[in-house]
Parts: C-alpha cells; structure tokens; sequence
C-alpha cells in the first residue's frame, strides 16, 4: 500500500507512481510502499503552508498553545501506538521505542512554555526620552528532513517548536521510516491545528533538494550522516536560508583505572549496542586509560555474549535488526576490514546475519588505533572498537583527533581528571560517568566540528532563536 502526502488537510498521492519499500527489518517483509515525491508535490506543500502562514503567525500566542497542549494530550493517548509503531518499521526493541517517543513528547512540554519562551526584552530611557523594546517574529515556511534511526523523535525536535513559534512546516520524513511521521501528522491534526500548518511530502534526496532549492522556505532542519550535513548546509545558505544540520558522530567513551567497572561496563554496553548502535550518541570507541583494559575486557565479553539478539518486539530481546540488509553488510564489512588491518575480535556478532531479517549481533574489536577505518569512520552498527592509551592526556588527543565532535565521556571516580576531560575535549556533548550524554528538551542538542553544520541546534533556547527572527523597536514619543 502506498503511502500519501499531507497537503494542507488533503492527503493525496503524488503523480508520480515511483516509490520505495517499507520493511520490517526483523522478517525483511516489505509493510508499506513510500511514494518519491518530486519538485512538483514540494511546491504544493510550500504552498499550502504559505497560504496558511500569516493568518497562523498572527494568531495569539496562547491559542496556538492551547493546541499544543492538546497535541501533547494525544500523543500520551497513543503512545504505545507510537512505540509499536517505531519498532515495526525500524526495528529497535519496545523499550528503547518508548524512550524514544518520551524524549519526543519532552521537546512538545518545552514548546508548550512558549508564553515565556518567546517574550522579548525591552530597555527604556536607552537615551533620552528614547526606549527600546526587542520583539521576536515567525520566520515564515520552514522544513525538516530526519533520519531514519528515530522516526518520532526527531520530527518532534522540529515542527512543534517551529509552529508554536507562529511558522509553517513542511516535514519530509526519512524514506526508511516515514510511518512514524505519518502518524504525527494525523495526531497532529486531530489536536485542531489549521489546514497547512503542517504538511508532510514524502520522498528521498531529490525531495529533500527541492526543499534546499525552494524559494518560498526561509529555514530547514535535518539530520543524518556528515557529508549529507555539509551538503544540505551549503546547498540551503547558498539559497539564503537558515539551516541546522546535525552530521554523524565517532563516539569515544573514555575509562580511567579508578573506573568501577559494575558502573562501566553496563554503560558501556548500553552506549554501544543500544539502538542496535544506530544512532548519533553511540559510544563507538571505548579508550582504556593504564591499567582499565585489564579490568574491562573481560566482563564487556562475557556480557555482549549474553545479550538476546532478536525482534525487537519480543520480550526480553537487548539488540533488534539493522534497517536494511545493505547497512547489515555495510557494518560487516567495517568488522572484516578491522580484522584484516590488525585490530583484535574479540566477540563475533556476525553469525547472526544467517537469521531471517536484518540482524547483526554485537560485536567487540579489541586494540583498536585510530588510523584504522573501524577507529575513525562512523560505523552506526553494533561494533565495540577498544583503543588502549597510557593517559587521560592521550586519550583525549584519541577523541580529538576524529573530525567529527557530537558526544565524548568519561568514567572515573576522580573530580581532577572529569573537569581536565570537561575543558579539553573537543565535543559538544560531554558526558560524566553517564553512557549517553543526551540533553534534555531545554538544553541544546550541540554537536561539534564535522557533526554539526549551523550557529544554532536543535530544541532548548537555540531551539527557538532558530525558528524567530527578532525585530528591534526604538521609540520616543
């Protein structure tokens, strides 16, 4: 069955019959088809929300709050819908899908502060007889591409905070996994919001770079692999619009020799094989400072051998599939290529590619060097890569040497070596014996280096700077 666009309040099939598969990764049986919408199907959807543009942007703050609560309301209501949903088509296990919709609804409760979030400022007698007052507007039609690794959350770091704000949207969700999107649209128009307040196009890179190119977007949201990121940020400032592009990320987890290893080594797991290791806060490289490795590679194989591989809708299951059967190779040919560059296997995830699905088991590579591909390039898959170093100094030049800077953590019982680790590591998330530094919804999201193209991020304050624009006022009567 095809899947359609959100136009306004229609949905409709785009001319075009070319489409895509929808898979469950756990059986690889084709749910759904994904139509490929084309120029013609985004200018519609940029339409529709720029028709809806200035009566929205003038409503009244609280009314379009009072939407937003009741857009919240409803997705607590389906929440297990959501959840079941994200595991059907991604693939990752229920537990890790309904953390997934939390932290989604989190980014909502932050945009329902938008009375406060949105105030200005004001300053008179600036001279004499003169005040100044700083006002914030709505940027007009903004657009999302997510990814596909966490197809409700991410769509919900974007469009409720852009609309909120008083803009339009138009989402293009991730070809992998648009049914999460999908729903929220419909969840979205149930709560009462406006015909093209929201739109949906869906589509892969061409869609996406109709949306880059299109004259009537002022600004776009994505998320996904660095040199996408660095495409869409050059491709959308070159049309002169704003744009927030989060890139990949190599992860390093970094473990001193006071480190208590019943903290490290399930943290380490959970960072590495969560999400089946696809995502953007994996903890990919695991740096054993001294003596640490000695104490941590035993335990870490003992208990990767013992987490349950399967679907992720079955009880008691720790690592669902891969999306795809391609991305399965993909990650298993960085594990052949770090075996044959001298890096040591320690836990084999491989024999679990002869099941039905798209599976990969965890898998551990020990003694690890950062010039070896499984060292430096994102892998997203559940692969361990250990590294040895004989300081926090040169564990830190290991983090810092990678272009890409989204998350680094410690573990260490030492105040000294936490703050050194806190100042001089060069990620924008930073985490203390923690195994995902992840923010919450009013904190920013703030990659680094390769692993973020922009000025502002994703949710909290930037959040919002992103989606307003602000007007300065300067009075005398």
């Amino acid at each position: 069955m095809l899947i359609r666009n959100l136009i306004g309040s229609e949905w409709r099939l785009p001319e075009d019959s070319s489409s895509l598969p929808i898979y469950n990764p756990a059986t690889g049986e084709v749910i759904e088809q994904v139509p490929l919408s084309g120029a013609r199907e985004v200018d519609a959807a940029v339409r529709a929300a720029s028709e809806a543009f200035r009566p929205w942007s003038r409503s009244a703050v609280m009314d379009r709050v009072r939407l937003m609560f009741r857009f919240k309301a409803l997705l607590e209501d389906h929440f297990e819908d959501l959840a079941a949903i994200v595991t059907r088509h991604h693939g990752k296990t229920l537990d890790e899908a309904r953390g997934e919709v939390r932290r989604g609804i989190e980014v909502v409760d932050f945009a329902c502060g938008a009375p406060t979030l949105l105030q200005g400022r004001t300053l008179r007698d600036v001279s004499g007889g003169v005040d100044q007052d700083l006002y914030r507007y709505p940027v007009g039609v903004c657009a999302g591409a997510p990814p596909f690794n966490f197809p409700v959350m991410i769509p919900l770091w974007m469009f409720p905070l852009a609309v909120v704000a008083g803009n339009t949207f138009v989402l293009k969700p991730s070809e992998r996994t648009p049914l999460g999107a999908e729903r929220l649209a419909e969840i979205f128009l149930e709560a009462g919001f406006p015909p093209g307040v929201l739109n949906v196009v869906h589509g892969a890179g061409k869609t996406v770079d109709a949306l880059l190119e299109h004259p009537g977007v002022s600004a776009i949201s994505f998320v996904g692999s660095a040199p996408v990121a660095k495409h869409v940020y050059m491709t959308a400032a070159a049309h002169g619009k704003r744009v927030q592009a989060l890139g990949g990320a190599k992860n390093h987890i970094v473990v001193m020799p006071d480190a208590d290893p019943e903290v490290a080594v399930p943290a380490i797991l959970n960072s590495a094989f969560g999400n089946a290791g696809e995502r953007c806060l994996a903890g990919s490289v695991a740096v054993a400072v001294g003596g640490a490795a000695a104490r941590l590679l035993d335990p870490l194989r003992e208990s990767a051998s013992r987490m349950v591989v399967g679907p992720g809708d079955q009880q008691g299951v720790q690592v669902g599939p891969l999306i795809r059967a391609d991305h399965r190779d993909r990650v298993a040919a960085y594990v052949d290529a770090g075996v044959k560059e001298g890096a040591e296997l320690v836990v084999d995830g491989r024999p679990e590619m002869s099941r039905q699905g798209f599976f990969l088991g965890p898998t551990i590579l020990d003694r690890v060097t950062p010039r070896m591909s499984v060292g430096r390039e994102e892998i997203f898959g559940p692969v361990l890569s250990i590294s040895r170093a004989e300081t926090l100094d040169e564990a830190i030049a290991q983090a810092n040497e990678s272009s890409l800077g989204n998350m680094a953590t410690i573990f260490t019982q030492s105040g000294r070596a936490a703050r050194e680790f806190r100042e001089r590591v060069e990620a924008g998330m930073t985490g203390i014996n923690v195994p995902v530094a992840q923010p919450f919804a009013f904190f920013p999201f703030s990659g680094w280096k390769g692993s973020f193209y922009g000025d502002l991020h994703v949710h909290g304050t930037d959040g919002i700077d992103f989606y307003t624009r602000k007007k300065v006022v300067v009075t005398r009567w």
